[in-house]
């Protein structure tokens, strides 16, 4: 029986609405084209809410320990990562300040950069070619991040994949193409290879709208009960439809000035007196109506569960301890472990994203180092145990006796605790005098004398 070819052509799409390369995904007319940028950059900048949940993820990335991972222990694996090392910390902006950059894919759904090369030739003029490193390899320039406002449409292929950016925007506004394979794309979700994800902020944005138009109505509110409702009444023949030109100017000078009247600047009014010279009514008069009693609506209980479903959309209600009284320390603790998961999720993203697009194509650009020693950029949990947890696990563990202490834990422990490593031949490892194998069950180990132990740690 002949073998069965596989068939390479393609029969369907992915069934993204896109047209000439602008998304048409999304049904909320506010959050299309430009003005989907323009308002999850206004939620970020003016919301409290928000922008603590946006600190707070910050905070956490910035607590991670980026590092290199070598292949092996083989010598050629050990100087390929060496080289990946020296070029992160070789380039003209911070690995910090890149990871913060990409962060901004969680306001917007995606973020794009571009990867910058250069020969390293040492320190000169030349600030494209500038390194600490004058070995005549090609490293990082720098990760150039393409503002997600200046998008102008994206390109793809007939197969539905991503070829690349179009991009129009400040300074000179000159259409620029940025192809894929020169670049690197961070999205929160890859659905149907949408190029733009999804923010993080696109569940917020309903109680956010509702949210600020309450906030706008209690100011209002609360400035008018502070000073009042202004009434003025005038003189009958103002308010007829057959007012001279005269008084329809006058008419319309008190209107402006009834309908602007705060205490503040404007804090006197001029107007006839209540009674002429004959001590008859003008017609004129000016009051200060107040409102009586509380409002029906407590908007502080709504203001709050706007701001609860805001956190909750992103699994930050935690941020909120300390505004009510229903929180218990386990539950938040549960909480933020739930939260720093799923953004150890989009860390994880950024990780595969930096290895697969900018440091295999720079182990490639450098050919003296083979496939097999490629090192790869890795990082600290995010969702690491707390040393207190770390502590009381491990002394279970000792006192059952399934754990002996020894000095690859010791080091571990001092990593997590971020204490110096042990000093070689500061302290000789001695044999107990009794056989832990031998002991009987519930039989517990000798404790050790207090110098002895603290020679041993």
């Amino acid at each position: 029986m002949p073998k069965k070819k596989p068939d390479y052509n393609v029969l369907g799409v992915t069934g993204l609405k896109q047209y000439g390369g602008i998304l048409n995904e999304e049904w909320h007319p506010k959050l299309q084209g430009d003005l989907k940028h323009r308002t999850y950059s206004e939620m970020a900048d003016n919301d409290p809410i928000v922008g603590a949940m946006l600190h707070g993820i910050e905070s956490m990335i910035k607590r991670l320990d980026w590092r290199v991972e070598p292949a092996s222990d083989d010598a050629k694996a050990i100087e390929a990562a060496e080289f990946l090392e020296s070029c992160m910390s070789d380039m003209s902006v911070t690995w910090e300040d890149f990871i913060s950059e990409t962060m901004s894919m969680l306001i917007y759904g995606w973020a794009y950069f571009e990867v910058l090369w250069k020969l390293r030739s040492g320190y000169h003029g030349n600030t494209k070619r500038t390194s600490k490193h004058d070995d005549k390899r090609i490293g990082w320039r720098k990760f150039a991040i393409r503002g997600q406002e200046t998008l102008q449409r994206w390109e793809f292929d007939d197969d539905g994949g991503i070829q690349g950016m179009w991009q129009l925007g400040p300074p000179d506004y000159t259409e620029r193409y940025i192809p894929i394979s020169k670049s690197m794309l961070f999205r929160t979700t890859t659905k149907r290879n949408n190029p733009e994800g999804r923010s993080i902020l696109r569940n917020s944005y309903r109680p956010y709208y509702f949210l600020k138009k309450i906030q706008e109505i209690e100011a209002i509110g609360i400035e008018r009960d502070l000073a009042g409702l202004p009434v003025m009444k005038v003189p009958q023949e103002l308010m007829h439809s057959g007012a001279n030109a005269a008084q329809q100017s006058l008419r319309a000078d008190l209107e402006e000035l009834v309908s602007q009247i705060r205490k503040d600047e404007r804090a006197g009014v001029l107007i006839p007196h209540d009674k002429d010279s004959d001590g008859n009514p003008s017609g004129y008069e000016l009051d200060l109506l107040t409102t009586g009693g509380s409002r029906q609506i407590d908007t502080d209980v709504v203001i709050k569960r706007y701001e609860s479903r805001i956190a909750m959309s992103t699994l930050m209600e935690f941020i909120l301890l300390g505004t009510d009284s229903g929180s218990s320390e386990s539950l938040i603790n549960g909480k933020v472990k739930l939260f720093a998961m799923s953004l150890g999720g989009f860390v994880g993203t950024i990780k595969s994203i930096v290895n697969r697009f900018a440091v295999e194509p720079l182990f490639a650009l450098n050919p003296e180092f083979p496939k097999e020693t490629w090192a790869t950029v890795t990082h600290s949990e995010i969702d690491a145990p707390q040393l207190e947890e770390i502590s009381n696990y491990l002394n279970r563990l000792v006192m059952a006796g399934l754990i002996t202490p020894d000095n690859t834990l010791e080091s571990t422990l001092r990593a997590k605790a971020k204490l110096p490593p042990r000093e070689e031949g500061f302290a000789e490892e001695r044999e107990l005098d009794f056989d832990s194998d031998n002991l009987t069950p519930g039989e517990k180990e000798p404790a050790l004398e207090g110098d002895e132990y603290a020679q041993e740690k």
